[in-house]
């Protein structure tokens, strides 16, 4: 079967709370269609007058997201695929940012480029000490451009540069909560769960419409992303298409 149409999308609702999940056997890489499905479930989710609260997760226990789907980008075969692809990204990051509802983020592994920008999306993020973090874009000629906005506002210009740069270098989930990527971090996943619920249960007895405005806070300054991400878009898209990295790619695959 076509690794790219493997995997899943599945959300639900319980006491006002969206939890939205995904999963792909390949570590929890994210092929388009799956993007797609992410972004319009969140963006359904942030319209729907009964739900407070978004929790986003990963199904599995040792990766959150392993980014962009490897099988998909060697397949790749011109600048407007590329930009397609890559625009998955930018759909999801843009619709956590403009989906009214606060996202929580449940990150309970190891997470790679495209996971860490979901992540970084994420309003606020637990994290288990398993969840070390890379972007590993450069290492394979691409470069974390669509992500970089949503990084760098989360951690800083200093942090991203030293992940974007050392893309090679796992950093670690304490490293990442110094960062301020995660707010908080914990022993083993259980603990994370018991942590959540009880994070969610006091939150969502929050005044709703607070919540709300303290997410357009939290995301002011961002109304032009969505020619940014696009234009980030195109230059992943092109660089896809490079020897460079199609090559690297493919050895990533086969070995």
């Amino acid at each position: 079967m076509d690794k790219t149409l493997q995997g899943y999308i599945k959300s639900e609702i319980v006491d006002q709370i969206a939890t939205i999940e995904f999963y792909h056997p390949s570590h929890n890489s994210l092929p388009s269609n799956l993007l797609s499905q992410l972004s319009s479930e969140i963006t359904t989710h942030g319209a729907d007058e009964n739900v407070i609260l978004i929790l986003l997760k990963s199904a599995g226990d040792r990766t959150f997201c392993a980014g962009a789907s490897f099988d998909e980008l060697v397949s790749i075969e011109n600048k407007t695929q590329g930009k397609t692809f890559f625009m998955g990204f930018a759909n999801v990051i843009n619709a956590i940012r403009t989906c009214g509802k606060i996202v929580i983020g449940r990150v309970q592994g190891k997470t790679v480029g495209g996971g860490v920008g979901l992540a970084s999306a994420c309003d606020y993020c637990f994290a288990s000490k398993w969840a070390s973090v890379r972007l590993s874009e450069l290492a394979v000629g691409i470069g974390p451009f669509v992500i970089g906005p949503v990084v760098q506002r989360k951690v800083g210009l200093s942090a991203f540069s030293q992940m974007a740069i050392d893309a090679t270098r796992w950093q670690n989930a304490q490293w990442a909560k110094e960062k301020g990527l995660y707010q908080e971090v914990y022993e083993d996943v259980k603990e994370m769960d018991e942590k959540i619920s009880d994070f969610i249960s006091i939150t969502k007895a929050m005044n709703p419409e607070a919540l709300s405005g303290l997410k357009r806070i939290f995301w002011e300054g961002t109304e032009k992303w969505y020619g940014l991400l696009e234009s980030r878009a195109e230059t992943s898209g092109k660089l896809v298409l490079s020897k460079f990295s199609k090559e690297t790619i493919s050895k990533f695959l086969n070995n």
